[in-house]
């Protein structure tokens, strides 16, 4: 691993976008390893829905895959079809341990869409939780499946599901440098710039509908905000030096980002059009790394000021910064829970980069990872879960990781590198 100092001038002076900037299918797809469980697992039978067989993709499949993937279920083979309609024998599936059934059907309707219809029954109980039902495009089945698996996560566990989210990553395969956007379960990728030169820092945008980043077509590190809809692009920050590290507000009204226009790297604020520079941080150090707190009344950054990387924190406006982070004497990159809890960030430790997540009432220190190159944490829309950029077999690779360390999981392609992680939010 790189210096301090120098690992932020690699971040800041690298990428040069080129080609479609409209989002294209991409080849690859992610392949998804699991390791370890929750501290307690919810038994669920998933019975096969009805006549899915029509859908382009398996709708009971995608649900077990999304829960098995999230570590706080045990799937129970139902082995038969049941409609939501059907009668349930609620003593048979409490003996078989189940303590919910999912169940379903699928209808193809006029226009060519599906009619895909859901309920959550309570064995225990022998009650009804949940159901709906959705008209789908036959391009739509996955997402409606993701719905689903959310709807059954939050009844069971009291925490929304992000299985329907998406995030963001660069791929570096050959000479070519990808930003991609794919769904949680790393399928649907697509393509969201192409470049002959690294692209860095990637940022969605609170609704979800574009991704800050840098570039360095210029021959010098910019930073623009892309419209992942359109592919409509803007340059939002282009100043003197380096333009970098740009987070977005949870309003979407700016963004927090990192200049050296006047000297040493420092904190600033911009409006989401470029407008409205303001200068947040005047230290002697170097100040970077900006993330706005879910209620946007705070940034934490990174900065050397007291001789080494830590982790501070200010007010949205600049003013005072209190030092967070203590254990250690290299701590870097740092993201807030959305509940505004937990700090994850890079530490570094007996010569290992690893996750660690620091519970912020408490004081408590967790390691979170196992590998030793670990870069770029993200934390999942609801908190449960954190991702970030590893090594494996000498390659880039994805990480995700539950904030209490059971669950893991790994994601790589088959040739190449991925880096720069951003898990976007829950969209409405």
């Amino acid at each position: 691993m790189m210096s301090f100092l120098k690992k932020i001038i690699v971040r800041v002076a690298l990428a040069s976008a080129t080609g479609s900037m409209l989002i294209a299918p991409a080849s690859a797809q992610l392949r998804i390893e699991i390791a370890g469980v929750g501290s307690s697992q919810i038994p669920v039978a998933i019975a096969a829905f009805a006549d899915e067989a029509m859908t382009p993709q398996q709708i009971t499949s995608i649900i077990k895959d999304d829960l098995n993937r999230s570590g706080y279920f045990k799937i129970i083979e139902a082995g038969a079809v049941i409609t939501e309609t059907s009668p349930v024998n609620f003593d048979e599936w409490k003996k078989r341990g189940a303590e919910a059934l999912v169940v379903g059907s699928v209808q193809r309707l006029a226009d060519g869409r599906f009619d895909v219809r859901y309920k959550l029954l309570d064995t225990m109980k022998s009650a009804s939780l949940s159901g709906f039902s959705v008209a789908a495009t036959p391009e739509n089945t996955r997402k409606t499946a993701h719905k689903i698996a959310d709807d059954i996560y939050e009844k069971l566990t009291g925490v929304r599901g992000a299985f329907s989210t998406r995030i963001a990553y660069v791929t570096k395969a050959g000479r070519e440098y990808r930003l991609e956007v794919a769904d949680a379960d790393g399928e649907g990728v697509r393509v969201a710039l192409r470049s002959n030169e690294p692209i860095i820092s990637p940022s969605w945008s609170a609704d979800g509908t574009k991704v800050a980043y840098v570039s360095f077509e210029a021959k010098k590190p910019v930073i623009w905000v892309q419209n992942l809809m359109t592919g409509e692009r803007k340059v939002i920050a282009n100043y003197k030096g380096s333009n970098s590290a740009p987070a977005w507000s949870p309003d979407g009204s700016k963004l927090a980002i990192a200049l050296s226009r006047d000297g040493l790297t420092q904190i600033y604020s911009v409006n989401a059009d470029g407008s409205g520079l303001q200068r947040l941080t005047s230290s002697s150090g170097i100040d970077t790394e900006p993330q706005f707190s879910a209620d946007g009344q705070s940034i934490y950054f990174l900065s050397d000021r007291s001789g080494g990387p830590q982790i501070y924190r200010m007010n949205s406006n600049g003013g005072e910064a209190k030092r967070v982070t203590f254990s250690g004497s290299y701590n870097i990159t740092p993201r807030i829970s959305p509940d505004g809890r937990t700090l994850a960030y890079i530490s570094r430790r007996e010569g290992k980069f690893q996750l660690y997540a620091l519970d912020l009432v408490s004081g408590q220190e967790q390691r979170l990872s196992d590998t030793s190159k670990d870069e770029s944490p993200s934390f999942s829309p609801n908190g449960r879960y954190i991702m970030y950029a590893t090594e494996s077999g000498r390659r880039g690779a994805l990480a995700v990781v539950s904030v209490d360390g059971k669950v893991k999981q790994k994601l790589t392609v088959q040739a190449g590198d991925i880096r720069e992680p951003t898990w976007g939010p829950f969209m409405k």
